[in-house]
């Protein structure tokens, strides 16, 4: 099999570990929210880079209404699956705090896929189309899945999960977002000039996510300074672009 491959397989795998540091900071930032809230409003700026620079290029744009379709279809694609996913227990997964409590662990488990697998898959389709880790991507990934879990460890445990297991699913996720990946990768050469709309797709679905639950998350609990943190956040991943 393709070097590249494991290449990929291993960076979807390294993205999505950072769950556990998360699961690690859950404890100490949980009368921190505002910093936790910072930390949110930093990955938000550098997803929102990740889709300007990395997902949705200008190159891309000479598409025309293709990629706009696609982009499209990729949010209602999310909206849909994070509205079903919400009404059977899956809406604390990204709050700050825990939530109320009566979430459903399965249902923010496989919210929490339906966040990560559209990244893993992009990022193993980006190692295959451009021959290398996009390190600006990878740093937004892994930034951005710092607070989230942070805020899925709370909402776990306040919803009667142990360290033990709440461990487990971040690892199983980790499993399955690594897979992604690779399958990105393998499939990166199936979809020939179509990696543009797989990668329009994505960026809709990512800045549903955005928008949605984590800048309001973000900002609820960070203040009117996670604009600016949103901005450094934003500019830190363009640069590494650039520089990459």
């Amino acid at each position: 099999m393709d070097v590249g491959v494991w290449a990929a397989v291993l960076w979807g795998g390294v993205t999505s570990a950072s769950l556990f540091l998360g699961q690690a900071l859950a404890t100490p930032l949980d009368q921190r929210r505002r910093l936790t809230g910072l930390v949110m409003g930093f990955g938000a700026g550098t997803l929102l880079s990740a889709i300007a620079y990395q997902l949705i290029p200008r190159d891309s744009l000479g598409r025309g209404w293709l990629v706009a379709l696609w982009f499209v279809i990729g949010a209602l694609t999310y909206y849909v699956g994070d509205r079903l996913v919400d009404g059977r227990g899956g809406l604390d997964r990204q709050r700050i705090g825990g939530g109320q409590g009566g979430g459903s662990g399965a249902a923010m488990f496989i919210g929490a896929l339906l966040d990560g697998l559209p990244e893993a898959f992009i990022l193993g389709i980006g190692i295959a189309a451009g021959g290398a880790v996009s390190v600006a991507f990878v740093v937004a990934v892994f930034v951005s899945n710092i607070p989230q879990g942070v805020a899925g460890t709370s909402s776990l445990r306040a919803a009667g999960h142990s360290s033990r297991q709440i461990f487990g699913m971040w690892a199983w996720l980790t499993v399955a977002c690594a897979i992604a990946a690779g399958a990105g990768f393998l499939m990166a050469g199936e979809l020939g000039n179509g990696v543009v709309y797989a990668e329009a797709f994505a960026a809709g679905a990512v800045l549903v996510m955005l928008s949605d639950s984590m800048m309001p998350e973000a900002f609820q609990h960070g203040g009117r300074a996670v604009g600016l943190v949103t901005v450094f956040g934003y500019l830190v991943a363009a640069m590494l672009t650039v520089v990459s």
